[in-house]
């Protein structure tokens, strides 16, 4: 089989590229060893949201998230799409000035922001634990299903002649194409790698970690919480190099289901879920929301994202691999910021211009 471009990996970054190069005419097969959005994609809350910690982050992020709602009406219902808009909760009012500068960035780059007092921040959230002193509300941070997401991706680029092959693992990338587990060859003028925590596997040298993560669903509770709800040091947690934390962090779902979050652990690589994770993860979400006590839970699992040491994606050109691009390193929004590392990868082999200035998420700053 001979392509423009093998794409290896199946999740939603992998599936994010297959469909932005077949948009661009390219013959494409995508590889995956598993199923298709069986790793981290599938075990992802789906949450499409701005940061800013840093220009590189608000950049990717805010183009992303934006393409996602421009592309609002092409989805299917099965995506679960939903426009809910984001809650930043300050603890103490020690944290109110940072939220007030956060809104003052994101104002001054025309993205829809607004403080909401203790008052508002309750009559948004009447479940939320009385007295906290105020909240950050971005209105077009919205949510999805991120295992739908990635299947109508890739459906999307199969629609335009592209092949998914799954059950089949590559081995080694070469100057023509890839080899497999097999013995078989497929060959291409260039391959992009996407999979994700395994990147360094084919690729070696990379500083990619696994950074296993906990997440809880409940029943069904209808109206129970009303938007993506984070308190701002989860912040901390995410971008922090600490070998385990958690942080606040419960997102509706259309099925009426609440699903909480989050926690990160650095070397660990059982993906079991372990009940002291979950037990510290659920007390930090009842210290912001007392009823969720109430609620019961139906079950918790377990993903590993793949995380870089400055929190940025790798993407781009690799040094001494011809024709091989990679596009790996995530972290925990992979699901917001794949569309845009996907149309960097886009522009490289088609030669057009990025979307954004690659430079920040260039492989060669490591």
């Amino acid at each position: 089989m001979t392509a423009d471009v093998i794409v290896i990996g199946a999740g939603i970054v992998g599936a994010a590229c297959a469909d932005a190069l077949t948009q661009g005419g390219l013959r494409v097969v995508v590889i995956e060893p598993s199923l298709a959005v069986s790793g981290a994609t599938g075990a992802g809350m789906g949450h499409l949201l701005i940061l800013d910690e840093n220009e590189a982050e608000f950049s990717i992020t805010r183009y992303s998230r934006d393409r996602w709602n421009q592309m609002a009406m092409e989805m299917p219902s099965s995506l679960e799409y939903e426009r809910c808009g984001t809650i930043w909760i300050a603890a103490v009012p020690e944290e109110l000035p940072l939220l007030k500068q956060r809104c003052a960035f994101l104002q001054s780059r025309q993205v829809r922001a607004e403080i909401l007092d203790s008052q508002q921040l309750a009559e948004a959230e009447p479940n939320l634990r009385p007295g906290l002193p105020g909240g950050l509300f971005i209105p077009d941070d919205a949510i999805l299903y991120p295992p739908a997401a990635a299947g109508w991706l890739l459906k999307r680029a199969e629609q335009r002649g592209a092949a998914v092959l799954t059950g089949k693992r590559v081995t080694h990338i070469q100057a023509w194409g890839v080899e497999l587990e097999d013995g078989s060859r497929l060959e291409a003028h260039h391959v992009v790698c996407a999979t994700g925590m395994w990147t360094p596997q084919l690729i070696g040298g990379l500083p990619i970690q696994p950074r296993k993560g906990h997440l809880v669903i409940t029943d069904r509770y209808p109206g129970f919480v009303r938007h993506a709800v984070m308190e701002l040091g989860y912040l901390k947690s995410a971008h922090g190099r600490e070998s385990e934390s958690v942080a606040f962090n419960v997102q509706p779902r259309k099925t009426g289901q609440v699903l909480i979050g989050s926690s990160r652990q650095f070397g660990v690589t059982d993906a079991r879920p372990e009940s002291r994770i979950i037990s510290s993860m659920v007390q930090r979400a009842i210290d912001f929301m007392p009823r969720i006590a109430q609620l019961s839970a139906l079950r918790a699992w377990t993903g590993f994202r793949a995380a870089t040491p400055d929190r940025l994606p790798m993407v781009g050109p690799v040094a001494n691999r011809p024709n091989c691009l990679l596009c790996a390193g995530h972290e925990g929004i992979g699901i917001t910021t794949c569309l845009a590392s996907a149309g960097l990868v886009s522009a490289f082999i088609l030669g057009d211009r990025p979307p954004l200035d690659p430079k920040p998420y260039a492989v060669e700053r490591f």
